[in-house]
């Protein structure tokens, strides 16, 4: 009998699971930052997913006995996560943002942008109330920016921009999940290079911002995402200072810059020490985020340059 049987052959409620699971992935060190923060609520997506059950159930449910092929699915899944440290999106591939379902796999990162708190409050006061006609997600990945900004502001065009080919083959699933085709587009360019003549009331980008030290020390879930998604030089701003130098050329006259750069916020204001960063806060979580009118960029340009 294999170790599989064995346990199969002990464990029987899905209680019996999500207790197994949350002690697997205490022994096994696991790190929890890819739409959880703990081993219960990734038990949780884990074990549910595979059952096809909603993550909503009856509390009596838990003490129901699985069939043995549930059990053995549900075993498969608790160790490919302990033994290959993927995040459990990329297994169930499935990831939420701005509170919709996503499709995801290793080919992009997995959705967790403190932007969406933003999207939700409609960019306010940034963009003074007027409503965008034409958005840029830069650097799009999966697509969720762009796809979530499309929802709220239902008169929008979205363009969803990549470098990475694979990036956008994602981002064209989820454009068709969606059913967005006639508002939202995805397309190929490196930051601005292909976007020639295009202009966009609200540029929003969460770009690679890892830099080099902490890309070499980072949790093994995040060495499974890709590394163009991450890397960004040696201090994280290599793709963010194309950004700034280039945004204004492709914004409305209004026109208002949303950037991410996490941890690199402090490397970005010790680069640019004359430029009045405006750093914004989240009631959910979240830091790194800096928004920038067209007017402040053209004013900026020197330092920039």
């Amino acid at each position: 009998m294999t170790g599989n049987d064995e346990i199969a052959q002990e464990l029987f409620s899905l209680r019996d699971y999500l207790r197994w699971a949350i002690s697997e992935f205490g022994r096994a060190g696991l790190f929890f930052g890819h739409g959880t923060d703990n081993a219960f609520d990734e038990a949780r997506v884990l074990i549910f997913h595979g059952l096809n059950l909603p993550l909503a159930i009856d509390p009596a449910l838990l003490d129901a006995r699985l069939t043995l092929d549930e059990r053995h699915k549900v075993i498969h899944l608790i160790q490919r996560r302990v033994e290959e440290r993927l995040p459990a999106a990329y297994l169930t591939h499935e990831a939420w943002f701005a509170g919709l379902s996503f499709y995801v796999d290793e080919r992009v990162l997995v959705p967790r942008s403190p932007i969406a708190e933003l999207i939700a409050q409609d960019f306010e006061p940034w963009l003074s109330g007027s409503r965008p006609q034409r958005i840029l997600d830069l650097c799009t990945g999966s697509g969720c920016i762009g796809i979530a900004c499309a929802y709220q502001f239902e008169d929008a065009y979205v363009d969803l921009v990549d470098i990475s080919l694979d990036a956008l083959n994602v981002a064209d699933i989820n454009i068709a999940r969606h059913e967005l085709g006639d508002r939202v587009s995805a397309v190929q360019s490196d930051v601005f290079d292909l976007l020639e003549g295009q202009q966009y009331d609200l540029i929003v980008s969460n770009p690679p911002y890892v830099d080099a030290q902490d890309l070499a020390t980072m949790p093994a879930e995040y060495q499974r995402e890709p590394a163009l998604g991450l890397a960004s030089g040696p201090d994280g701003l290599d793709i963010t200072r194309r950004i700034l130098r280039e945004a204004a050329n492709y914004l409305t006259d209004e026109g208002v810059l949303i950037v991410e750069v996490g941890n690199s916020c402090i490397a970005l204001d010790e680069a640019f020490p004359t430029v009045p960063f405006m750093w914004l806060e989240f009631e959910h979580g979240g830091h790194g985020v800096f928004v920038m009118s067209r007017e402040q960029l053209i004013e900026n340009a020197e330092s920039f340059a």
